[in-house]
């Protein structure tokens, strides 16, 4: 698939674990548990997984969840983001790009790409609607943005 904003084209995949068998002494309450904690504490669903992955062995949570993703999971232990993962890691770029322009304001490629995040967020934040995971009226301000990522 391309990039958006480019003209290279992207390698990025997603791969599943060449095993989609679940691994030997796993104990599935406790960790069904521990993702829990790790939620309560702030983590993201993203470094739930690599953690998983990596300390515990897990390559696919779904075979722990009894096949459910493990944002549906979050969801239904009611301990998810109030916002999607991807829209905030856009909103604290654009955040962190706008801080930048503040104190160099005549970065011209930083202004560019400030309206490259900035689109993406849009497109992101209609699908959203559209799907009903963020509220008909919400609307992406970069100084209420500020204010959400802190």
């Amino acid at each position: 698939m391309a990039k958006l904003h480019s003209k290279k084209r992207g390698k990025s995949k997603s791969r599943k674990p060449l095993d989609a068998v679940k691994p030997e002494g796993v104990n599935d309450e406790e960790i069904k548990e521990l993702i829990i904690n790790l939620a309560k504490q702030g983590t993201s669903p993203s470094v739930i997984g690599t953690i998983l992955r990596d300390e515990h062995g897990i390559g696919d949570v779904r075979l722990v969840l009894g096949g459910k993703r493990l944002s549906t999971f979050l969801k239904e232990q009611k301990v998810a983001g109030e916002y999607p993962e991807d829209l905030l890691s856009l909103i604290k770029k654009a955040v962190k790009m706008r801080e930048h322009l503040k104190s160099k304001g005549s970065d011209k490629h930083n202004k560019v790409k400030l309206s490259n995040v900035e689109s993406k967020i849009h497109r992101l934040v209609k699908y959203y609607k559209k799907e009903k995971v963020l509220p008909s009226g919400w609307k992406y301000d970069p100084e209420s943005a500020a204010l959400l990522v802190r």
